[in-house]
């Protein structure tokens, strides 16, 4: 940052004499000395930055001078961690945030320094506040939105610094249930690009996760970097925002895995963590996500193969106590519930979590005779499939192959329910894909087409 004439400053108005001799108070001092002066008086160098009765504050009066605004955006991060009892004495002024917010709309330049760096202030300043008050403090709840909205901005940029800086400071300020709840209403803003980036790093776009299911990546790697290009840094500072977020896992586990499909998502990141920093996290994550959400979420870890994975990590010897905690935790909940599983029950998973793969029960006879019945008497299950197959699975095509395969069974071995199918739109979706691009797309839908022309005179 260039030097500022602070003498020319105070002629052209742009602050005062009492200002710069506050400014002077603290510049360039050592930190105890700062501390110091600052708890003798916390009322000066709090109106300096805030305003209040006794005056307006330097970004008031130097609403012109860049230099000068970019300037005490610094100090005054520096002086709120560096000494408490001032962002106390902050937050205790009138609307202590609206300056600083308002920064935040300075510019549609995201390389700007001003928003930038009062985002920073800000997120130190909100994260103190909500961590000295045990309930929320109207304040937080009226600031937090706009900074998630300017955050977010910097996350869906192109440069992985700025998207590093957003995610740096979402960490900062989720430190309470309400800020998280903040976070979450807001989820089109905060997370969908957080996933975003989490998907380019396992490979996969969104709705077209072969990889996420197959586990066709490499499990470790002595690169730094994710797939696409997702350094590891980056990385590790949003699993950390995720982690955070877990900790509210009935509020935000069913969404998450209904909107980003975060349990094969991080199954598959988990295969590829080159550091055990990022595998603690993940692990982490997905205790807190399964421990509180056990019926829906258990049965899609099962089937994107997570139990497997969990016997290769127990065999390489981790080193974080925490990471082996949750991975023993992780594997005791996943036995108990395999125990007790019956094929039928692992086809229904399979279903219900919205992704087929070739396991044994679709190519099984004997499966379709003992079970096709019980599919179509619990409802939900064709109503699944039918969801399955209206999708166009673009990278993922023999999805829709199975499903045409599991259709052909049902319509064969219960035939008198047919008219069941037909009526969620199957028989006709089926009938589409006779003339898909893939060739065991088209098979399989054949197939299934002629189960039902079987019984096609009997009309």
């Amino acid at each position: 940052m260039t030097k500022i004439p602070w003498d020319g400053a105070v002629r052209a108005g742009n602050l005062s004499e009492e200002q710069l001799k506050i400014i002077k108070s603290v510049d360039k001092v050592r930190k105890e000395q700062r501390k110091q002066t600052i708890e003798l008086n916390t009322d000066p160098y709090a109106t300096l930055l805030a305003g209040g009765e006794s005056g307006p504050s330097v970004l008031e009066k130097a609403q012109k001078r860049q230099d000068i605004i970019q300037y005490i955006l610094v100090l005054a991060t520096d002086l709120i961690a560096d000494v408490p009892v001032l962002a106390t004495t902050i937050l205790q002024r009138t609307d202590p945030y609206k300056q600083y917010l308002a920064l935040l709309g300075s510019s549609n330049n995201p390389e700007d320094a001003v928003p930038l760096l009062a985002a920073t202030f800000l997120a130190n300043l909100i994260a103190f506040s909500l961590t000295s008050s045990s309930k929320a403090v109207e304040r937080d709840s009226d600031a937090l939105p706009k900074l998630y909205s300017y955050l977010s901005t910097l996350v869906k940029s192109q440069d992985a610094g700025l998207q590093d800086i957003g995610v740096q400071h979402m960490s900062t300020v989720l430190r309470s249930s309400s800020a998280k709840e903040t976070f979450w209403k807001q989820k089109n803003d905060t997370i969908a690009p957080l996933f975003d980036i989490l998907r380019k790093a396992a490979g996969a776009a969104k709705d077209t996760d072969s990889t996420l299911w197959s586990g066709a990546a490499s499990v470790r790697s002595a690169d730094t970097r994710f797939g696409g290009g997702v350094g590891l840094q980056l990385m590790y500072h949003i699993l950390l925002v995720i982690w955070q977020l877990s900790f509210e896992a009935e509020l935000v586990g069913p969404g998450l895995e209904e909107d980003e499909e975060i349990v094969p998502l991080y199954v598959q990141l988990l295969r590829m963590s080159p550091k055990e920093k990022t595998t603690r996290l993940l692990l982490a994550t997905l205790h807190n996500l399964l421990e509180a959400n056990k019926k829906t979420l258990i049965p899609i870890a099962t089937t994107a193969r997570l139990p497997a994975l969990l016997a290769n990590l127990a065999t390489r010897h981790l080193t974080d106590d925490d990471a082996k905690e949750d991975l023993d935790a992780l594997d005791q909940m996943l036995d108990e519930y395999t125990k007790g599983q019956t094929t039928f029950d692992e086809y229904a998973d399979e279903v219900q979590s919205g992704h087929l793969r070739w396991s044994p029960p679709h190519r099984s006879a004997t499966f379709w005779r003992e079970n096709a019945r019980k599919i179509l008497q619990d409802k939900e299950l064709p109503k699944k499939l039918a969801e399955i197959t209206g999708k166009k699975w673009e990278s993922d095509k023999k999805v829709l192959a199975i499903a045409c395969n599991d259709i052909g069974n049902l319509v064969r071995e219960v035939p008198e329910h047919r008219t069941t199918l037909e009526k969620l739109g199957l028989k006709v979706r089926v009938m589409e894909l006779m003339t898909d691009a893939d060739e065991s797309v088209r098979w399989e839908s054949l197939k299934a087409v002629g189960e039902w022309m079987r019984y096609s005179f009997e009309r």
